[in-house]
């Protein structure tokens, strides 16, 4: 038997390469023609479906998860969807199969398909899928972990069917207060629940304080020192800032800029003029309406539109007559922010009455409320230039 020589196998090899290409060329266009034929009879325009015994299609299983804002365990119509909480998808001997943060409509995907290589679920049996708890959080739905089924299911569209979807998960921020006390004076820190006192303290001059909160705390009040102030408190982490004695009195009347009346659409720079106010730097826009985006969604709290410093530049809002700042919910814009810290400085005129660092989350808001009686600019920026959400602005005056 004659032994082939190098360039004979390497021109043999091409020739089935070649061969192989051909062959699935002329299968193309085989299919082609079929599928030309299909679309030019009329017959088929409308017809009823009698082979039930392909599944070809491709379906997104999701795990839906929302910020439970009263805490209840139920998804309700005060609650949001959050975005970019890791959802992990396991088989049933526990075996890691795939990975995926939920979308800006709460929804985490995962491809399911008995015909496509590509999904994570394509095959029968038993899948679990887990929502990873930002740390410090608690899920009040308890169900952070749960199973499901798929059995084979011809004809239907990926081939495979569970009893059930998901039940949504619910997620709660830890509530705690904080702020910093002036160098001078000793004052009485309250929490409350339906006006009864749940915990009270002294705060010493000079230090800055931090209290976890428990679910049914609603009323903050400080008493002493001429800082006298009672804060309605928000289903999110509060910060009071430097406590200073031109506070707010709880009798002021007061307006909320939610910023859904800046523009119809979907984004709009801010005008000045709007709620009478000057702004530099400050754009609106539609919570979903840049993909990808967490703490925008995370961070809207009422309406659909949020507030958001430009490109991450410093920005204000101002009136040449002064106004008191209640309160306002911060976020960081994205997930690759986490902690960025934020500084709001407040001033009355030419002089600075007060100046805050706050840490930033793009998972829930925090709520700054420094409930001072007389500004005239609030300037807002950031370390290191991301951007800055922010929402139900309370202002008097």
């Amino acid at each position: 038997m004659r032994d082939f020589g190098f360039g004979e196998i390497l021109l043999a090899a091409a020739a089935v390469v070649l061969a192989a290409a051909c062959v699935g060329w002329l299968l193309r266009k085989a299919r082609a023609r079929r599928r030309t034929q299909r679309r030019a009879d009329p017959t088929n325009d409308y017809a009823v479906r009698r082979d039930w015994e392909r599944s070809t299609g491709t379906v997104n299983y999701s795990s839906f998860v929302y910020l439970d804002v009263d805490r209840d365990g139920r998804y309700g119509v005060g609650d949001r969807p959050m975005a970019g909480i890791m959802v992990r998808l396991f088989d049933g001997e526990g075996g890691f199969v795939a990975s995926t943060r939920t979308n800006n409509g709460g929804f985490a995907n995962f491809a399911m398909s008995v015909s496509s290589a590509d999904a994570a679920i394509r095959a029968p049996g038993a899948y679990q899928f887990a929502v990873s708890m930002p740390p410090g959080w608690r899920s009040p739905s308890a169900n952070e972990t749960q199973s499901q089924d798929f059995r084979l299911a011809p004809g239907s569209p990926a081939g495979l069917v569970s009893r059930d979807l998901p039940q949504p998960v619910g997620l709660a921020p830890a509530r705690s207060l904080a702020g910093r006390m002036p160098a001078d004076g000793t004052v009485t820190l309250s929490v409350k629940a339906v006006g009864q006192v749940l915990k009270s303290l002294v705060l010493a001059p000079g230090l800055p304080f931090r209290l976890d909160l428990t679910a049914e705390a609603d009323t903050v009040t400080i008493a002493g020192g001429g800082l006298d102030r009672q804060l309605a408190l928000s289903p999110y982490p509060t910060d009071l800032g430097l406590l200073s004695p031109q506070t707010l009195s709880s009798a002021a009347p007061l307006r909320t800029i939610g910023f859904d009346d800046v523009t119809g659409r979907g984004f709009r720079k801010i005008p000045c003029g709007h709620a009478g106010l000057q702004w530099r730097n400050l754009n609106a826009m539609a919570q979903d309406h840049t993909k990808g985006s967490e703490g925008y969604v995370n961070g809207n709290v009422s309406g659909d539109h949020v507030a958001y410093t430009s490109s991450g530049y410093p920005a204000e809002f101002s009136r040449e007559t002064p106004f008191g700042f209640h309160s306002v919910l911060l976020s960081a814009a994205w997930l690759k922010s986490e902690g960025e810290m934020a500084l709001i400085e407040c001033w009355l005129g030419e002089q600075l009455v007060a100046c805050d660092q706050l840490a930033l989350s793009a998972l829930t808001p925090l709520h700054y409320a420094p409930m001072l009686t007389a500004v005239t600019r609030v300037s807002l920026s950031t370390k290191h230039y991301w951007q800055m959400v922010l929402d139900d602005l309370v202002l008097a005056g």
